[in-house]
């Protein structure tokens, strides 16, 4: 509540957070997709990754730079396939991705995005403007993909209806503007809340029709298994141990089949490391120990390091978070 709500609007959607280009928040977006159509749109998840990465890499590249002609360098090499462009290390991912474009993900072309991105940014007084269309390859493609999209699971055979969604700590409705844009949200029933009323405030004006709530992710109010699905991000490791521990708890609670989970501050280590700042904290948490607390609460994890998937996925060393995981959570 000590930030301006314009900031608090805008500053998570922005950079390595923005989710067109992060991948937890694609995670996520894929998660729902998988509950709500299965394996039908897995190539063109496995081509978003890679864009998901080559994006990061060429955004904060360009954010480097002063100087449109060496965009131009660069598209120049990635058209001879080099992986030099006059001293600038072009990462052999990069090269590879650039190579395959444009690509077919079932029915869908994916195109050229590297070299719309690197022809398309201008950089004004020495300040990247970055072609907003290339950052927005995969909302089109997830919107034309899900364009035919009317069947959905139903929640209940008695009582039809789509899926139920519950967001904790939404923000300004920083994931919920993609869920909307990406064509996901009018699959679902969601609901967000906010232990912040600016945040609130502000999802309330994007999206008027919209649950938005002022609520606490201590005290969910909410009957058990009053939601199905579950997405949360960036929470946990705010919370103080036992908070952390009573928010979890209530989380698994109120959600009957399934949650995907972001954590931003986790290593495989043996313990919880606790950082408290202030009045709020910095923990970093073990992955074990998350795994183990899910398991108790009834949930089976399947759990990703952000930056091994990277590798694994699409060859990319990089990744701007090494302590970044997601859990996919089903009941046990």
């Amino acid at each position: 509540m000590q930030h301006d709500a314009g900031m608090l609007r805008d500053y998570l959607v922005a950079g390595v957070e923005d989710p067109r280009l992060n991948v937890q928040s694609a995670l996520s977006r894929h998660f729902l997709a998988r509950v709500l159509t299965g394996e039908r749109f897995r190539a063109l998840m496995e081509q978003e990754y890679r864009f998901a990465a080559a994006m990061n890499w060429l955004t904060g590249l360009a954010g480097r730079l002063h100087d449109a002609e060496e965009l131009e360098l660069i598209l120049y090499a990635l058209r001879r396939g080099a992986d030099n462009a006059e001293g600038i290390e072009i990462p052999g991912f990069i090269v590879r991705v650039f190579a395959a474009l444009p690509a077919a993900a079932g029915s869908l072309t994916i195109p050229n995005y590297l070299e719309s991105f690197l022809s398309g940014t201008q950089m004004p007084n020495g300040q990247p403007r970055f072609h907003e269309p290339s950052l927005n390859t995969f909302r089109d493609l997830w919107k034309q993909a899900l364009a035919e999209e009317h069947s959905f699971p139903q929640s209940s055979t008695l009582n039809p209806q789509p899926l139920s969604l519950l967001e904790p700590a939404c923000g300004s409705a920083n994931d919920y503007r993609f869920l909307h844009a990406y064509g996901l949200a009018r699959l679902v029933r969601y609901t967000g809340f906010d232990l912040c009323a600016k945040n609130i405030e502000n999802a309330r004006a994007l999206f008027p029709n919209v649950p938005f709530a002022l609520g606490n992710v201590f005290e969910i109010a909410a009957p058990d298994e009053a939601y199905d699905l579950c997405v949360v991000h960036d929470l946990f490791e705010h919370l103080s141990l036992e908070g952390m521990q009573t928010a979890v708890k209530d989380v698994c609670r109120v959600t009957r089949q399934g949650l995907c989970v972001g954590f931003f501050n986790m290593d495989e280590v043996r313990d919880h490391q606790v950082h408290p700042v202030d009045e709020y904290h910095w923990n970093l948490l073990s992955m074990v120990r998350m795994r183990e607390l899910f398991a108790e609460c009834g949930f089976a994890a399947r759990v990703v390091h952000i930056g091994t998937f990277l590798r694994q996925q699409v060859g990319c060393e990089q990744t701007h978070n090494p302590n970044a995981y997601t859990f996919f959570l089903r009941p046990a």
